[in-house]
């Protein structure tokens, strides 16, 4: 999993702020934890934005035990639900991390990032685990019941973190910034055990800000990764700071994920710095499905074709294949592939039900254009509305809505009507004083078409939305 580590070189591998490791130095850390965890069965690590949790993860993979992360700011009812469901035998933390009481019961193992000693030479690490060995267990959000464990195998993470090597020429060259949690998906495996895999380098900002962003990408740094939330600040801010455009305007490349990534910015962006973001499609259990290449047309809506090792189809209600790629014909994503999981932990029931002859049944809504590019329309449960006999995805028309320079944010969702079967309803965060609700209907039926318009506009001040900048639409309600 990580060529790298055994080499002992002075490369850097993780900064966190003033704090920073080589491989080397790594590989010794790794190697001694790595010995004092070889025979659990499972560990969750406080996965803090820090090193210490970077080299908490990176040796319970070199010991081939699986890793449970723990989002620091869970609250005590999911804590528990976790703790219990995946029965981990240690807690990997900082020494000084206060931990809750959720987990007191755990034995702890401080993770300690001073290395003493010259470091020279290889260090001595256990045999690479066989493939279909679980790496991680990631639980979902959990918004229609208590969180799943998703495991995933080493084969699952090493593939798609290769795909993701092809298309974007990601290489041991290239440093990567973000400052995304390290407690899902995005964050922690894309974000450190991808860079790492290639024997590049994380630059970790700790908490994400515009300027440190640029800092970063002026001082050496030439990937970010980021959520639509990152960028729309980073959009916003770039336009009013010639200086940190022409820093954001360094970077090779400029990643997008988690959720669509509204056209408006990415046109700010493109405006400002000359970059154009590419955008990538994944999931807890399938990591990444879908991703623009570096060297591809970075549409903004799209989320490119699917990664090399990964096939993707898109559906009907009966489960019949769509076979036209028209842009127009909306299905269901299902994915197979290397990036599968092997289920979800201690729950074969619900594995059962999203797996169909091998296909993961993502309940992810698309389009798929006449060049194989996917564009998302929404999700199954939350975004298909169904309104006068037409299938609608509520992110078309939410991207259609962030055009409008009177709306700042915006949430689209059905609702039960008589007449249609669902309407259309709005949810807008304005960007100064209410436009009226017809000329926001007029301006999606223009730019869309006229049944695709808000039927229902309602004013927020803010919408509500989780840790990872997505947008909570069952909170909203009428």
């Amino acid at each position: 999993m990580f060529p790298e580590l055994a080499s002992g070189s002075d490369r850097e591998a993780l900064r966190f702020g003033a704090k920073a490791l080589t491989y080397g130095e790594l590989a010794r850390l790794a190697g001694r934890l790595a010995a004092d965890l070889s025979s659990r069965a499972r560990v969750a690590v406080w996965a803090t934005p820090t090193l210490e949790t970077c080299v908490a993860v990176v040796s319970a993979l070199v010991a081939g035990v699986p890793v449970v992360p723990v989002n620091p700011k869970i609250g005590e009812r999911e804590l528990a639900h976790i703790v219990a469901d995946s029965a981990p035998d240690l807690l990997l933390a900082a020494p000084d991390a206060d931990v809750p009481a959720g987990l007191a019961d755990l034995p702890r193992l401080p993770v300690p990032v001073e290395v003493s000693g010259a470091v020279t030479g290889p260090a001595a690490l256990p045999a690479e685990p066989a493939p279909e060995t679980p790496a991680f267990v990631v639980y979902t959000s959990g918004t229609t019941g208590p969180p799943k464990g998703v495991v995933l195998p080493r084969r699952a993470v090493t593939s798609n973190l290769d795909a993701l090597a092809e298309i974007w020429a990601w290489t041991a060259d290239d440093v990567l910034v973000h400052g995304l949690p390290l407690f899902h998906v995005h964050g922690l495996i894309v974000g450190v055990v991808g860079p790492l895999r290639r024997g590049g380098t994380v630059w970790h900002l700790g908490r994400f800000s515009s300027s440190a962003a640029g800092e970063a990408l002026a001082g050496g740094a030439t990937m970010m990764f980021g959520v639509p939330t990152m960028y729309h600040r980073l959009a916003l801010d770039c336009a009013a700071d010639p200086g940190l455009a022409e820093a954001i305007g360094r970077a090779r490349l400029l990643v997008s994920g988690s959720a669509a990534l509204p056209a408006s910015d990415h046109q700010r962006l493109a405006d400002a710095t000359g970059q154009r973001v590419v955008e990538r499609y994944g999931m807890t259990e399938t990591l990444m499905n879908c991703g623009v290449r570096a060297s591809g047309d970075r549409r903004p809506g799209t989320v490119g074709p699917p990664l090399p090792g990964v096939s993707l189809r898109l559906v009907d209600d009966d489960g019949e294949v769509i076979g036209t790629s028209d842009g127009e014909t909306v299905g269901e994503i299902e994915v197979t592939g290397d990036n599968l999981f092997l289920g979800y932990l201690n729950r074969p029931d619900a594995t059962e039900k999203v797996l169909r002859d091998g296909w993961f049944r993502t309940g992810d809504m698309a389009v798929r254009e006449p060049d194989g590019y996917v564009r998302l329309v929404g999700r199954r449960a939350t975004d298909l509305i169904k309104s006068g006999g037409y299938k609608i995805g509520a992110g078309e028309i939410e991207n259609a809505l962030l055009e409008h320079p009177a709306v700042a944010e915006v949430a689209v969702t059905g609702e039960p009507d008589d007449d249609l079967g669902e309407r259309i309803v709005a949810w807008v965060v304005p960007a100064g004083a209410e436009p009226p609700a017809e000329e926001l209907a007029d301006h999606v039926a223009r730019l869309l078409a006229p049944h695709k318009r808000p039927r229902v506009v309602r004013y927020l001040a803010s919408l509500p939305r989780n840790d990872m900048g997505k947008v909570m639409k069952r909170a909203l309600d009428g």
